[in-house]
């Protein structure tokens, strides 16, 4: 009898998390008791109507409304439920060792660059790793620019860059630190069809050649489609799941959700 494969790394999961604003009648449940779980070395795609709740479990930075609120990533509190990282439960971490974690475990991909414009592109890539005291691996750090192709940019100056190019930066940032966990946010929302799908594939990249695991919300069904898994999340719950997901196939379900989350 063959030997049973390990059982898979977990890189992130919430226990019947659920995030709730105001109370009583104003009470709003943007999410409603989510089981999820990222398995380490995964691309994973996070896809939804307006107000499904995939902001509040996932984006990295704030946008307004009831969407800026990413539980995942250790940016706001739940009302109930779990969240771990690796087995670090981080919904019992204080403010203090949160901030350690972020900044040492997590990496964080914008739709707004975000970088320093004073700074030149390596400067930006390695600037989490000198603000928390840090030095880079030079061996990791050549192949994470090597990845990303930046090699001749280096002492560029993102108004020097292309936005496809400043993004690239912006995912190297990411990596340098070697995180367990990249969240993306809409990462190609800046950017024509052609830097989008070279930063897709820059993301693709980082799991299949770094071992990266990255989640990555989007309303792009193409995007979703450079991802392993797509889960769909509606009316604040997971609502599905596709493996393997071609665009046509995340567009079919996208295009199956009612107004209550449900397939019609």
């Amino acid at each position: 009898m063959a030997a049973e494969a390990p059982p898979q790394a977990t890189a992130a999961r919430a226990k019947a998390l659920t995030k709730a604003y105001g109370r009583g009648e104003t009470r709003v449940t943007a999410l409603d008791a989510v089981d999820v779980d990222v398995p380490a070395g995964q691309f994973l795609a996070v896809m939804g109507p307006s107000g499904s709740g995939k902001s509040t479990l996932m984006l990295p930075q704030p946008r307004g409304g009831l969407g800026g609120a990413p539980l995942l990533a250790g940016l706001d509190t739940a009302t109930s439920g779990q969240v771990f990282l690796g087995d670090t439960e981080i919904t019992a971490l204080n403010d203090r060792r949160l901030t350690r974690l972020r900044r040492d475990r997590i990496g964080f991909v914008f739709q707004a660059f975000n970088l320093l414009p004073t700074l030149t592109a390596l400067e930006n890539i390695t600037l989490p790793l000198d603000i928390a005291g840090r030095a880079p691996d030079p061996a990791w750090l050549e192949r994470v620019i090597d990845t990303v192709g930046l090699a001749g940019r280096l002492k560029h100056r993102p108004a020097e860059l292309s936005g496809g190019q400043q993004q690239r930066v912006a995912c190297a940032r990411a990596l340098a630190g070697r995180p367990e966990i990249v969240f993306a946010d809409e990462p190609t929302g800046n950017l024509d069809s052609r830097a989008g799908a070279e930063v897709l594939g820059l993301l693709r990249g980082s799991v299949d050649d770094l071992g990266q695991t990255v989640v990555m919300v989007t309303h792009d069904p193409v995007a979703a489609a450079h991802a392993d898994r797509v889960l769909f999340l509606a009316d604040g719950r997971t609502v599905g799941e596709l493996l393997d997901p071609s665009a046509d196939a995340v567009l079919d379900r996208m295009r199956g959700f009612d107004g209550t989350g449900r397939t019609s």
